[in-house]
């Protein structure tokens, strides 16, 4: 099993590019199974989870072509309604297909996804909705059943802000007979961009990143090219490996539009940033100044960069408090922390994070995908030797990591 060793104590510099989003090319694959017309991504990063997706997808029927980036998909030969466990086990978006199946096929038999180990993330919502919308639904022996012959618009409100439930209900409604409004909807940009990409096949939808959405049923959507957004965590992750490091580096190919929340914490934190429409620099002090943070749905502090920001806070000067709102489990990094000198304390869902003046290099075992980027800026700026193991969650949703780390100075390598 593939390892990453990283020798700390290097101030990154440098420029590199941030790919397209895994949050949003995860449903934007699935968006494909709407259409019997040919759908075109670009900006495709490459990752295990599009891999397992595009594997999920081919059983189906649909046939992929893929040059570089840019991925083909045709679903004109969808057959196969099915998303069995061995293919979907460890990966939570896998549920993504339940609402296209539902909607283009009349039924989808799809298995209760796995994913990263942070804590409940529940389908009943996802369930709840297409329910309200005339599916049966059923959950029998580990896998949800939908059928119905015809969907139809509802008025969905969904318990709980819920981004992958937000994203099935709506690219269900594209097809379903008369008007849908999901209310209490995720606002992230990841489902504007879903929404930007359906609405280019012809489907009638506004109100994306607001808290209502309205989809107007259509009898068929066709064919589009469109471009996936860029990787907003991966450009936040970069962004607190250079902060932590007391680093200078430009990142292109992405904006701050998505990332308010994270560049006020890291402005706060004492770096200077300076964006243009599609690039963005920061420069960070010697030494961090500790900041707090509570993570909530979007526009607020994205969970997906907490883990981030508790290693730039374990060498901060200060005392840092973390709250952590949207999944029960998700300090398990702070453990590994520890392990490299860093001084935390968890209570509930709170972490209270000293400061210390340096980390001490270790051996350290990745826990989950956002977690594992912890650890890499941990290892960063630890004195000696981190080895990272478990480092296929890093795989699953960054691209080239290790490269682009090499290309702004750090010493980091891949070993088994």
């Amino acid at each position: 099993m593939d390892k990453l060793l990283i020798e700390g104590g290097v101030v990154l510099s440098g420029e590199v590019a941030i790919s397209g989003a895994k949050n949003a090319a995860l449903p934007l694959l699935c968006a494909a199974l709407l259409s019997r017309e040919p759908l075109t991504l670009t900006n495709v990063p490459a990752l295990n989870d599009i891999d397992t997706m595009l594997r999920l997808l081919e059983q189906m029927g649909v046939v992929a072509t893929r040059d570089t980036d840019t991925i083909i998909l045709d679903a004109a030969g969808l057959d196969n309604p099915v998303a069995p466990y061995e293919m979907v086990k460890t990966m939570r978006a896998s549920i993504l297909v339940l609402g296209p199946l539902v909607a283009r096929c009349g039924e989808a038999k799809v298995s209760l996804p796995g994913g990263c180990a942070i804590g409940a993330r529940p389908v009943d919502q996802h369930i709840k909705g297409l329910s309200a919308m005339g599916a049966e639904m059923s959950v029998e022996h580990g896998y949800v059943h939908a059928r119905s012959p015809c969907l139809k618009g509802a008025r969905l409100f969904t318990d709980m802000v819920t981004v992958t439930g937000t994203e099935n209900l709506m690219m269900a409604a594209c097809l379903a007979e008369g008007e849908t409004v999901i209310e209490n909807a995720a606002r992230e940009p990841e489902v504007v961009d879903l929404a930007n990409c359906l609405v280019a096949m012809g489907a009638q939808i506004s109100g994306a990143g607001t808290d209502v959405i309205r989809i107007r049923g259509v009898g068929r959507l066709h064919g589009a090219t469109h471009r996936i957004m860029p990787d907003r965590i991966e450009t936040g992750t970069y962004l607190c490996a250079a902060a932590a490091t007391g680093g200078d580096i430009r990142l292109s190919g992405t904006s701050t539009s998505y990332l308010d929340a994270v560049i006020d914490k890291l402005m706060d934190a004492g770096c200077e940033v300076d964006a243009t429409r599609d690039s963005i620099r920061l420069k960070a002090p010697p030494r961090l100044n500790s900041v707090s943070l509570r993570t909530a749905p979007y526009p607020a502090f994205p969970t997906d960069m907490q883990a981030q920001f508790m290693a730039i806070n374990a060498v901060a000067n200060g005392t840092a408090i973390i709250r952590e709102t949207i999944f029960e489990n998700r300090f398990m990094h702070a453990v590994e922390l520890i392990r490299l000198g860093a001084d935390i304390k968890i209570d509930g869902n709170a972490a209270v994070v000293q400061g210390v003046e340096k980390l001490e290099g270790a051996t350290v075992m990745a826990t989950d995908l956002r977690a594992s980027a912890g650890l890499v800026i941990a290892g960063l700026v630890a004195r000696g030797e981190t080895l990272i193991d478990r480092i296929y969650h890093l795989d699953r949703g960054y691209e080239h990591l290790e490269q682009k780390l090499s290309a702004l100075g750090a010493r980091v390598k891949r070993v088994r």
